[in-house]
């Protein structure tokens, strides 16, 4: 490979002005990231080879805040994005390899180096991309705790809807599958949003949910006793006929007498409406 070379240049300007013939090594290096350079800069608008020739400046430079900065920030953006881990190393490993290639063609041609200077170099280089990568570790993992658990907060918001009708009634429908992990999602928040938000009267809609497992039915029977201690008073709304057969053989005594049942939810709601 023929290097462009003057005197006068030092490592990183070697680099700089052999800069296609870098990148040109690096994707050699970089077997399975190469074919996934465009996907990636479209998913996440992150320019793989742009951010190499930054990384290995700020590696030569030493300039460890800003190494530490960038790890920061690639490590959010590849968490956001859910980028595979797996390329993200390689390519660090291809940079740490081509970088070094580099350094022996320069070495080769300037003489710069004598053998201890080289063993400290090394240290030097090594050390700098164990602590990017480590950095950028920390970073997409703190990051994508928090994105799982702002989704997890989501979808529990989502799968337990409380919606206010007045200043003490509010309507909770639920739709689809009602499992275990559910109904303790809906255990902690109805008695929170009960105690929170002084709810007298709950209105609980289950036209939306074709069955459930008797295991969850009497589950929310608890539910439907810890809302009536609370002092709160609450409506079931739209049973169906293969739920209620589940109900009728459990021992379920207590439940009529501490809940209301009306057939649809317009039913529950007509008295709260008339003028």
């Amino acid at each position: 490979m023929e290097f462009t070379y003057q005197t006068s240049f030092n490592l990183k300007h070697f680099i700089e002005e052999n800069n296609e013939k870098f990148k040109n090594s690096l994707l050699l290096e970089a077997v399975n990231v190469k074919d996934k350079i465009d996907e990636i800069l479209r998913i996440g608008n992150i320019n793989l080879v742009s951010n190499a020739q930054k990384l290995v400046m700020d590696i030569i430079d030493g300039n460890e805040e800003a190494l530490q900065s960038f790890a920061k920030q690639e490590g959010i953006v590849w968490a956001t994005y859910s980028i595979e881990l797996s390329f993200k190393l390689e390519w660090i490993q291809a940079i740490r390899r081509t970088l070094w290639k580099f350094i022996q063609s320069f070495n080769l041609l300037s003489k710069s180096y004598e053998l201890d200077n080289i063993f400290q170099l090394e240290l030097q280089i090594n050390n700098r991309v164990d602590q990017f990568l480590n950095a950028f570790f920390i970073s997409y993992s703190k990051y994508k705790d928090s994105l799982i658990i702002a989704q997890r907060k989501l979808v529990e918001n989502l799968s337990v809807p409380i919606i206010p009708i007045t200043a003490s009634v509010c309507i909770l429908p639920l739709i689809g599958t009602v499992d275990s992990f559910r109904t303790h999602i809906l255990e902690e928040k109805v008695l929170t949003e009960i105690g929170r938000l002084r709810i007298q009267t709950l209105i609980i809609d289950l036209s939306g949910i074709g069955d459930m497992e008797p295991d969850v039915i009497d589950h929310l029977m608890k539910i439907i006793d810890g809302t009536s201690m609370m002092g709160c008073h609450s409506i079931i709304t739209g049973l169906r006929a293969e739920v209620v057969k589940k109900m009728i053989h459990l021992d379920n005594s207590a439940f009529y007498k501490k809940t209301q049942t009306l057939g649809t939810l317009q039913q529950a709601l007509k008295p709260f409406f008339i003028q």
